[in-house]
């Protein structure tokens, strides 16, 4: 027997003691359960750039809205060769109806609704304002309007959320005043439509204008135009002081209401136009006995560039010949710049693509032109950290501390005797 202190136990007693643990521990364990099935983890959808577009599709800037919006899905096709951040970009389209208010409502349902990250539009600068100062500023939503063209915007409290591929009226307006004096007038009438539009283009062409000039508003909404054509024509100075010619700055359908009047009392015969009237469905209105020879500006393009041909060739094979109005190119240039914008930012935030709009249209970096496989090849330069001077289909993007551009073109225009719209020459600016 061996002693330990305390207690005694015999050698039998161990053998015993061991077999009683032995069988507590078999009968205190439990067969291991099996796992239960887990379902795999659903893949994370990754977030899509959204871009909107926001322009007249039904109201008086139909004519010219409708091109537009092929520009945009030209340029949403291209862009989705690769896509952005590694997904396809998604295009939403709103109509603005000409109309500020709607413009507003459009915005906020872009914005709050369908979760835009960015905007290309409105067309009317009053609309561009009213969405700007109303709704993305705020919201921290990029905005490219390809179309309006009031220097009011330059100062738009926008939170540097705005930005243009179209030159402001501070350069068009010169432009147009040096073409009716180009024509013999030296006395002229205008009715202007009496927004921030009308009034800036208005502004700039008196501002370089060395003959006389009797300056008309008219309401937006208005219809009769007998005061305003008397009062623009110097009706009650007398045959030698009465103006010459009327420079018409309205939207369809008053602009064509206003030029049917003029000619049915035999007001004037002699009409200059600003970028509104560029249309075919006034010229088809109005007739081509009337209207043809007359003179217009609008915003231009540069022409013959790379960037240039190579866009003119991939619209033909989309849709035929391109339209005789400006800023479909323009648009283009919108929604490829924020995509391209958004690339080099890597994320999806307006602030962040807001800062790339200014480095992607600038050198050093990569050429990149308005074409299919040239934006690919950008977009994937760009997913690899490098960088990319894009050049649009209308003119290089290069932004100033308030979003206009630095360079830029204004056409001059006529309606022909074949029934067409040709450019005659194009005005460069470089600020």
């Amino acid at each position: 027997m061996r002693k330990m202190r305390g207690t005694f136990f015999s050698t039998g007693s161990w053998v015993a003691i061991g077999l009683l643990l032995a069988v507590t521990m078999a009968c205190g364990k439990k067969d291991p359960v099996a796992p239960e099935p887990t379902e795999p983890p659903e893949p994370v959808e990754k977030p899509a750039l959204k871009i909107g577009l926001l322009i007249d599709l039904s109201g008086g800037g139909s004519e010219h809205g409708i091109p537009m919006r092929r520009g945009f899905e030209m340029a949403i096709e291209h862009i989705n060769e690769v896509g952005v951040l590694g997904e396809p970009v998604v295009g939403v389209v709103a109509d603005t109806e000409l109309d500020a208010e709607t413009a507003v409502a459009e915005a906020m349902d872009l914005v709050e609704d369908r979760g835009v990250h960015a905007i290309v539009g409105a067309w009317a600068s009053s609309s561009t304002l009213a969405i700007v100062e109303n709704v993305t500023a705020e919201a921290g939503i990029p905005v490219i309007s390809p179309a309006s063209s009031s220097p009011s915007l330059t100062d738009a409290m926008d939170n540097d959320f705005l930005f243009r591929t179209t030159l402001s009226d501070h350069d068009q307006g010169p432009v147009l005043a040096k073409i009716t004096l180009e024509l013999g007038f030296g006395n002229v009438g205008m009715i202007y439509r009496d927004d921030v539009w009308g009034r800036g283009l208005a502004d700039a062409f008196e501002g370089t204008w060395d003959g006389k000039l009797n300056r008309v508003a008219v309401d937006p909404a208005q219809t009769d135009f007998a005061d305003a054509l008397n009062e623009s024509k110097g009706i009650t100075l007398g045959e030698e002081f009465q103006a010459q010619a009327l420079v018409v700055l309205a939207f369809q359908p008053q602009q064509e209401a206003i030029v049917r009047e003029a000619l049915s009392k035999g007001l004037f015969k002699h009409f200059i136009f600003g970028p509104t009237g560029r249309s075919l469905d006034l010229l088809r209105s109005i007739g081509l006995e009337h209207l043809a020879g007359m003179r217009g500006t609008s915003p231009g393009a540069a022409q013959d560039t790379p960037s240039a041909v190579a866009w003119e060739n991939a619209y033909k094979s989309a849709y035929g010949n391109p339209p005789p109005y400006p800023y479909v190119k323009q648009t283009y240039d919108a929604t490829v710049a924020v995509a391209l914008a958004a690339q080099a930012a890597g994320n999806l935030d307006g602030s962040a693509i807001r800062d790339k709009l200014r480095i992607i249209g600038r050198p050093p970096g990569e050429l990149v032109i308005a074409e299919a496989g040239s934006i690919a090849n950008g977009l994937n330069i760009l997913a690899n950290g490098g960088a990319v001077n894009y050049e649009g289909a209308a003119m290089p993007l290069d932004w100033d501390e308030n979003g206009d551009l630095a360079t830029g073109f204004v056409a001059v225009w006529q309606f022909t005797e074949l029934g067409t719209i040709e450019v005659i020459r194009t005005v460069p600016f470089l600020h």
